[in-house]
């Protein structure tokens, strides 16, 4: 390290860390104070030094509540893997233990895999490890841009498979696999053998797509490819599970996954058909960086989650 940067860094108060992390997670002073476990006014003086340090509000009071600047939450990107990285050099290493551990997996996936296989994982996770705590955003249209940098503070991201996702820093575990089906209203007039010309006439429900023009880079591209014109898209929702109800009761059309669908099909009111074009299956893929492949708990994580989808695979 150059001795300018060796003097910046000794000039630095690195307890000062701790209380950053705590602040840009909870963007909370009192909780963050309670998570450090000290007192709300040395958490608020923790944060005036940052503040003065980086010249920068951090947490910005917005309609009652503190957001994040642009700049805290790029040190929020920054900070877990720093303070986690720590955290291995100076505690002693101790082993995993999942029947009597409090450790935290923060996995983001879909609506949808949450149907699939949600139930599944957390009866094992309780039943192996009753302590262990689960925490799973969902996502909302895109994922996240910098999927390397995301996945330092994260434990997973369970997607398809995306060119995002191809880069050395990240690792990559198949869990299971689907196929794609349209779902119309039971008076629809197409027949039970739906046709491309009927995807390119119907107006559509998509969920999760950010582009109403539903753009080459959605998993269902190949089948968009055999289309002569755009699907005509009539309603966006940022749910795949809330799709069928969008389609019931209108002359509208959604492709959406098997197994999802599948939960569906006691309604009169739909009708559940195979998809034309033969597309390729959906493969949804648990994806983590490479830096937590040899953590012990996180290789249990990864043991759970291939527990909880074996009953979505193929058998031999």
């Amino acid at each position: 390290m150059p001795r300018s940067a060796t003097a910046a860094l000794a000039n630095v108060d690195l307890n000062l860390l701790v209380i950053l992390r705590e602040l840009l997670r909870e963007q909370n002073v009192t909780r963050a104070a309670e998570r450090v476990g000290v007192t709300q006014p040395a958490a608020s003086a923790a944060l005036a030094r940052l503040r003065r340090h980086f010249d920068d509000d951090l947490l910005e009071r917005t309609r009652g509540r503190y957001v994040l600047s642009p700049l805290g939450r790029r040190l929020a990107l920054q900070v877990e893997p720093l303070c986690l990285g720590l955290e291995r050099l100076f505690a002693p290493e101790e082993p995993f233990r999942p029947e009597i551990s409090e450790h935290e997996f923060t996995v983001m996936t879909t609506d949808y895999v949450l149907a699939a296989m949600g139930e599944s994982l957390s009866r094992v996770v309780h039943e192996a490890a009753p302590g262990v705590r689960l925490h799973v955003p969902v996502v909302k249209g895109r994922l996240p841009g910098d999927l390397p940098e995301t996945l330092r503070t994260l434990d997973g991201i369970i997607s398809a498979p995306k060119a995002e996702f191809k880069v050395d820093e990240l690792c990559g575990q198949e869990l299971f696999r689907d196929r794609w089906v349209c779902v119309v209203d039971a008076e629809n007039p197409v027949r039970d053998r739906i046709e491309l010309a009927d995807l390119e006439r119907l107006p559509w429900v998509i969920p999760n797509q950010p582009d109403p023009q539903y753009p080459a880079s959605s998993p269902l591209a190949p089948l968009l490819a055999m289309l002569g014109t755009r699907p005509r898209v009539a309603v966006r929702v940022d749910s795949y599970a809330a799709t069928p109800w969008f389609v019931a009761g209108t002359d509208r059309v959604a492709v959406m996954q098997g197994r999802l669908a599948a939960g569906f099909a006691d309604r009169p009111d739909l009708r559940i058909l195979p998809c034309p074009g033969d597309p390729p299956p959906i493969v949804e893929i648990f994806w983590w960086h490479r830096l937590r492949s040899d953590d012990a708990a996180h290789t249990w994580l990864r043991a759970m989650l291939d527990t909880a989808s074996r009953s979505l695979r193929p058998g031999p």
